[in-house]
C-alpha cells in the first residue's frame, strides 16, 4: 500500500468516525472511478439515444432513462463490493469460482466494444469541431477527418499518461476529467435553462415523465398518441404499428446506452489500481451516486427536453412550415422531405424507389394532399442530429446569425465533450483488458498497447464509420454491448452469493436478502430488455442468423463451462483492520 492510499483510508476512517458531514467532504475529495463512468456514459449513444427519445415520445418516458441508470448503479455498487471486500481481480475470480466462459465472455465483449464505439466518438467530435466550434479550420474530407483524429489520439494519449503517474500528475488526469463532464452538463443545461426562459418548457409534463408507464412498450406517447387518434381507422392502425415499433427501439436504445458491459470492467480496474480496498466501499458508492448518477440524469434530461421541444410532432408552429403544405414544391423546401417521404407513400401503398418521371409525380401529388396529422407523424421518426438540434434552437438564443452561433457554440462544446472523454476512457479500459488477457501488471507496456488498440481503431473511423447518420449509429453498436449486459450481471450476482470468493465478507441476513433483491430485480429487468432486443434482431433478415447463432453457441458454451469447470479451493484474502474501523465502513 502507498503512502497515499495509506493518508486517504485513514482520512475515511477518521471521517466516518466524526460523522455524516465529515465523510461527505472526504468522499468528495478521494473521488473518482465514478467521474470515470460519467465520462464513459455520457457519450454518443447517450446524445443519441435522448435526441430520438424526445423527438419520438416528448418527455414521457423520461423514467426509462432513471431506472436503468439507478439499476447499473445497483450492479456497480455489487461489483465495488465484491472488489473492495476480496482485494482480487475479478476475471481471475470469475474464472476460477464462476465459470471460465463467462470471465472469458465478459473480457472479449469489453475489449470489442471498446474498440468498436471508439469509432462513433471520434466521428463525433470530428462533427462538433466542422459543424459547430472550428468550421473554418476543420474541413470536411479524408485528410481533414484523419488529421483531426491523429490530434485527439495524441491529447488522449497525453491524458492516459497523466493517469499512469503517481501524485500530482494522476490528480490532473482526475480533473480533466471532471471538468470535461462539467462542461457537457453546463453546456446542455443553459441551452434548457434558456428555453425555460423563454417559456418553452412544461415543467410539469418533465416532471410527469418521471413515472413508469408499462403502457408505453405496446402503445403510442406523447402528442403522437392523439394525432393517431384523429386519424381514420387504416390510417391510424398503420401509424400505431409504426410508432410502436419505433418506441420499443429507442426503449432499449436509452436503457443500452445508460451502462455498457466494458463499463462493469473499468470500474474494479479503476479501484483497484488506486489501491482501494475494504474501507473504500462506502465511498465506491457515494461516488458512482454523484460522479455517474447525477450527470447522466441532467444532461439525458435536458436533451430529452430540448430535442422533444423543438422536435416531438413536428415541433411548435409545425402548421407554418414547408412540410405541412398541401404545395408539392413548397413540402420539397423542407430539409426533412427527403426523410418523411418514403413513410408516407409507404403509408399509401406505395413505394418511391425506382420510380421516376409521371409515376413518381403522381405518388408525390398523393404525399403532398395527405393530412397534416400524418406529416406529423413521419417528421417524429426523422433522426436528427445534435447539429440540427442545435441550428432549431438559434432563435431561442436571440435568433439570426449570433443566436445561431451562441447555440452552435454551447452544443458543440458539449458534444466535443461527451465524444472525447468517452475515447480516453474507452483506452482506459481497454488497456486494463490488455493486460488481463495477457496476465501482466496493470501499468505495464501493455497497457498502454491496449490503450493504442483502441484509440487506434477509433482513430480510422473515416475508413469504416462514416455517412449522413454518424449520431444514430452510435445506437446499434450500444445495442451490441447491451445483448451482452446479462453476462457481467448475472456473474457478479452469483460472485456476492459466492462464500468461496466472499468468504467472511459475503453479506448475511437482511442485507444479503436486501443486495439479492435490488441485483436480482436489476438482472432480471436487464435480461428481459436484451431478449426483447434479440427477438427484434433476429427479426431483421440481414443479421437475424448472425445475432441468433452468436446468443446460442454462447449460451451453449457456458452450460458446458458450469458442467466442466473444477472446484477451486477456498483462499479469501482479507484486510486486517480494526474493531471500530469495522462497524464504521460495513
Amino acid at each position: 500500500m502507498s503512502d497515499q492510499v495509506a493518508k486517504n483510508r485513514e482520512m475515511i476512517v477518521k471521517a466516518q468516525q466524526e460523522g455524516l458531514g465529515s465523510t461527505l467532504l472526504a468522499y468528495t475529495k478521494l473521488s473518482g472511478p465514478g467521474w470515470l463512468q460519467s465520462a464513459i456514459t455520457l457519450g454518443g449513444g447517450s446524445l443519441s439515444g435522448a435526441l430520438f427519445l424526445g423527438i419520438l415520445t416528448g418527455t414521457n418516458l423520461l423514467w426509462i432513462q432513471l431506472i436503468m441508470i439507478v439499476m447499473g448503479v445497483i450492479m456497480l455498487s455489487a461489483i465495488s463490493h465484491v472488489t473492495l471486500s476480496t482485494g482480487k481481480k475479478p476475471f481471475e475470480q470469475i474464472n476460477t469460482h464462476v465459470n471460465p466462459v463467462l470471465g472469458w465472455g465478459w473480457l472479449i465483449a469489453t475489449c470489442a466494444a471498446n474498440m468498436l464505439w471508439c469509432m462513433p466518438q471520434f466521428s463525433l467530435s470530428f462533427a462538433a469541431l466542422n459543424k459547430n466550434l472550428l468550421p473554418d479550420f476543420v474541413e470536411d474530407t479524408m485528410n481533414g477527418k484523419m488529421m483531426v483524429s491523429g490530434v485527439l489520439l495524441a491529447a488522449a494519449v497525453f491524458v492516459l499518461y497523466l493517469n499512469n503517474k503517481q501524485g500530482r500528475a494522476a490528480k490532473a488526469f482526475d480533473y480533466i476529467l471532471k471538468g470535461m463532464v462539467a462542461i457537457v452538463v453546463i453546456s446542455f443545461f443553459a441551452a434548457v435553462m434558456i428555453m425555460a426562459g423563454d417559456g418553452k418548457v412544461n415543467w410539469g409534463e418533465v416532471f410527469g415523465g418521471f413515472i413508469p408507464d408499462l403502457s408505453q412498450w405496446s402503445s403510442p406517447t406523447g402528442e403522437l398518441a392523439a394525432l393517431i387518434q384523429s386519424l381514420g381507422a387504416g390510417a391510424g392502425d398503420f401509424w400505431n404499428e409504426k410508432i410502436v415499433d419505433q418506441q420499443r427501439a429507442v426503449i432499449i436504445g436509452a436503457a443500452a446506452t445508460a451502462v455498457g458491459i466494458n463499463m462493469t470492467f473499468l470500474l474494479p480496474y479503476s479501484m483497484l489500481a488506486r489501491g482501494w480496498d475494504k474501507p473504500f466501499r462506502g465511498m465506491a458508492k457515494f461516488d458512482l451516486s454523484t460522479g455517474m448518477v447525477i450527470p447522466y440524469l441532467l444532461v439525458t434530461t435536458c436533451v430529452v427536453i430540448a430535442s422533444a421541444t423543438m422536435f416531438h410532432a413536428g415541433g411548435e408552429g409545425f402548421e407554418n412550415t414547408p412540410l405541412a403544405s398541401t404545395d408539392l414544391a413548397q413540402m420539397k423546401e423542407s430539409e426533412y422531405y427527403i426523410a418523411v417521404a418514403p413513410t408516407l407513400a409507404a403509408r399509401l401503398g406505395e413505394d418511391l424507389e425506382g420510380k421516376e418521371g409521371d409515376a413518381l409525380a403522381a405518388i408525390e401529388a398523393k404525399i403532398a394532399a395527405m393530412p397534416m396529422a400524418e406529416k406529423q407523424l413521419a417528421s417524429s421518426l426523422v433522426k436528427r442530429d445534435a447539429f440540427q438540434l442545435s441550428s432549431a434552437l438559434a432563435p431561442i438564443f436571440g435568433g439570426g446569425d449570433v443566436g445561431k452561433d451562441k447555440a452552435s457554440r454551447i452544443f458543440g462544446i458539449g458534444v466535443l465533450g461527451m465524444g472525447f472523454s468517452t475515447i480516453i476512457i474507452l483506452m482506459l479500459i481497454n488497456g486494463y483488458a490488455f493486460c488481463e488477457m495477457f496476465k501482466v501488471e496493470q501499468g505495464s507496456s501493455m497497457h498502454m498497447i491496449g490503450c493504442l488498440v483502441s484509440g487506434v481503431c477509433g482513430a480510422i473511423w473515416p475508413l469504416v464509420w462514416d455517412g449522413p447518420a454518424k449520431l444514430w449509429l452510435a445506437i446499434a453498436v450500444s445495442s451490441f454491448g447491451f445483448i451482452l449486459l446479462p453476462i457481467a450481471y448475472s456473474t457478479f450476482f452469483m460472485m456476492m452469493n459466492n462464500k468461496k470468493i466472499m468468504g467472511d465478507e459475503r453479506p448475511e441476513g437482511g442485507r444479503r436478502v436486501l443486495w439479492n433483491v435490488l441485483m436480482g430485480v436489476s438482472c432480471i429487468v436487464v435480461i428481459v430488455a436484451v431478449i426483447a432486443t434479440i427477438m427484434q434482431k433476429v427479426g431483421d433478415e440481414k443479421t437475424g442468423s448472425l445475432v441468433l447463432g452468436m446468443v446460442v453457441i454462447y449460451v451453449i458454451a457456458v452450460i458446458i463451462g458450469f458442467l466442466t469447470k473444477k472446484p477451486a479451493p477456498i483462499a479469501v484474502e482479507t484486510t486486517t483492520v480494526s474493531e471500530s474501523e469495522t462497524e464504521v465502513y460495513k
